[in-house]
C-alpha cells in the first residue's frame, strides 16, 4: 500500500500550494503532523480510502467527510480548509500524491532525509535503533524512519530512502532464485 503514496502532477500542484499557504501562515510542521496522521489512518481505514476515491461518492459528501475526519483529528485549520478544498475540486482521490507530494516539499526544505522500513514483523527497540545508526553511517546524516509491517515479506527488509530502494527481503530473494533455476 505505500506505493500509492506517489505524486502526479496535479498532486504536486496542489502540494505546492498546500505547502506555500502553510509557509506563509506558519504552519509547515503542523500540517506536516496532520498529514502523517492522514497518512496512517489511510493505512489503517478501509473507509476514509473508500470515501477519498469512490466514484459512486459525490464531491459534497466527500467534503463533508474529510472536514468531519479534519475536525474529529483536531488538524490544523489550513489542513481542514485544504481537504474541504481538494473533495469540493473532485481531487480528493489524489490526497495520497498531495501526502507525498508535500512531504517532498518539507524535506527539501529542511534537508530531511525520510527513510521507510517495511519488515515482515514488527522491529524491536534494538533492531530500530541498529538500523538507524546503519542509515546515519550511510547517509551521513540522521534519517527519520518511519516502519511499518508487510508480512507478504516473508522476512528481511525493504528500505527506501528518496527513491532508492534496497530490498533484503527474502521474498525478493526467493524470487530471484526461482528465476535463475528457470534460466538454468
Amino acid at each position: 500500500m505505500a506505493d500509492e503514496f506517489r505524486t502526479t502532477e496535479v498532486a504536486e500542484r496542489y502540494a505546492q500550494a498546500l505547502f506555500d499557504l502553510a509557509d506563509e501562515t506558519g504552519a509547515i510542521d503542523a500540517v506536516r503532523a496532520d498529514l502523517k496522521s492522514l497518512r496512517a489512518a489511510w493505512h489503517e481505514s478501509a473507509d476514509l480510502r473508500r470515501l477519498a476515491t469512490s466514484p459512486v461518492i459525490s464531491d459534497e459528501d466527500q467534503q463533508k467527510g474529510l472536514v468531519a475526519i479534519a475536525e474529529k483529528a483536531k488538524f490544523h485549520k489550513t489542513t481542514r480548509n485544504f481537504l474541504g478544498l481538494l473533495a469540493q475540486n473532485g481531487r480528493s482521490g489524489d490526497l495520497t500524491g498531495v501526502i507525498a507530494g508535500y512531504e517532498a516539499l518539507y524535506a527539501k526544505k529542511t534537508g530531511l532525509v525520510a527513510a521507510e522500513i517495511v519488515s515482515a514483523r514488527a522491529l524491536t527497540a534494538a533492531q530500530t535503533k541498529s538500523i538507524q545508526t546503519a542509515l546515519r553511517t550511510a547517509l551521513g546524516k540522521d534519517a527519520e524512519m518511519t516502519a511499518r509491517v508487510d508480512p507478504s515479506i516473508l522476512g528481511g527488509l525493504k528500505v527506501k530512502v528518496g527513491s532508492k530502494l534496497f530490498d533484503a527481503s527474502l521474498k525478493t530473494k526467493l524470487d530471484q532464485m526461482k528465476f535463475a533455476l528457470k534460466r538454468a
